[in-house]
């Protein structure tokens, strides 16, 4: 018995002093150096300090293989399922019930719907209960240090992530996040938090994990600076004849075909619009029965500010529209039963 307990105690000191070396090591790297001159330069911040903050960082080879294989990478049919469910459809009626003075404030404030609102933080946290296991402090330095396709991103993010962190007072070890670093039950990354989260709650705050109503009001602020237009369609599904529509550039970053342009080349709405937005794009899905087409309005690229997958900025858009058929519902239910 001993024997095991020595054992066992030369294997945890081995651990310890590999987790050491490890993050001594990170701090010596010639990029993370480059890293802490640049905050020291621009940002005033103590360079002992930052030492000491990447010493404590650890490395995550997991998240590595997590972007190699993100849903968005899944087939529609796959990815439309995963969050379409009764499960998350009823936890968003019960957030509206919960908040709707706040939603309502935001939407006046903001012009941005309640029920997209609603479906955003359904989508990207289930209101709250999975907003990530990773300390977001490992998942920016793991994704800034050792994922080159996308350091430059990832190494803004770990500068925005430490400014963050200077502003509300709190040790850089402290916040959780997903694995790419995002916060929060609305999961902002952390340039997102600094410059859309706002105080909604007016107590001198902004708390993304636990105050629903900032939360609320950041979501709606985000979609409010990046262009969203109350009152404006979103997409709708359309059906494509003749070759013409071939010629379409699909799943583009913003709305940069004429509406009439679609129509002449194939490209058919299932219902007309009475007022359709002068521009559009062609968003084209996986199915496992074939493509399935739908033609973007500006809002659905607002939405890609999010998320730039068309495929999220459509799970979002349905869920919002089932939420509204759903909120709609219990409120006519509710007139009945008081009238």
């Amino acid at each position: 018995m001993r024997r095991v307990s020595m054992l066992f105690f030369a294997a945890a000191v081995l651990l310890l002093s590999f987790n050491t070396y490890a993050d001594d090591a990170l701090a010596r790297r010639k990029d993370v150096n480059h890293f802490i001159d640049k905050m020291v330069k621009q940002h005033h911040f103590d360079r002992k300090q930052l030492i000491a903050i990447m010493r404590q960082a650890q490395f995550q080879p997991q998240i590595i293989a997590s972007m190699e294989r993100p849903y968005e990478k899944k087939t529609w049919d796959v990815y439309k399922d995963l969050f379409l469910t009764p499960q998350r459809l009823e936890a968003g009626i019960a957030f509206w019930q919960a908040n709707q003075k706040a939603l309502e404030q935001a939407q006046r404030e903001f012009g941005v719907p309640a029920n997209i609102i609603v479906a955003i933080i359904g989508v990207e946290t289930l209101y709250g209960k999975h907003q990530g296991n990773y300390r977001v402090l490992d998942a920016l330095t793991t994704l800034a240090f050792n994922y080159p396709k996308r350091a430059d991103f990832f190494t803004k993010e770990l500068g925005e992530y430490l400014l963050l962190c200077r502003e509300q007072g709190v040790p850089a070890t402290q916040y959780m996040g997903s694995y790419a670093g995002a916060m929060g039950k609305p999961q902002f990354m952390p340039s997102s938090y600094r410059f859309y989260a706002v105080d909604f709650t007016g107590n001198g705050k902004r708390d993304l994990m636990n105050d629903d109503r900032d939360v609320i009001g950041s979501v709606a602020n985000y979609f409010h600076k990046h262009g969203w237009k109350m009152n404006e369609s979103v997409v709708q599904p359309v059906n494509v004849s003749g070759s013409r529509y071939k010629s379409i550039a699909t799943n583009r970053r913003a709305a940069d075909y004429g509406f009439k342009q679609l129509i002449d080349a194939g490209v058919k709405p299932v219902s007309r619009l009475a007022h359709p937005p002068l521009k559009a794009g062609l968003i084209e899905l996986t199915t496992e029965k074939g493509p399935e087409y739908w033609m973007a309005y500006p809002n659905f690229y607002v939405i890609t500010h999010y998320n730039t997958s068309p495929q999220y900025a459509l799970v979002v858009y349905i869920l919002s529209q089932r939420l509204s058929s759903q909120w709609a519902s219990l409120q006519l239910k509710s007139a009945h039963h008081y009238s």
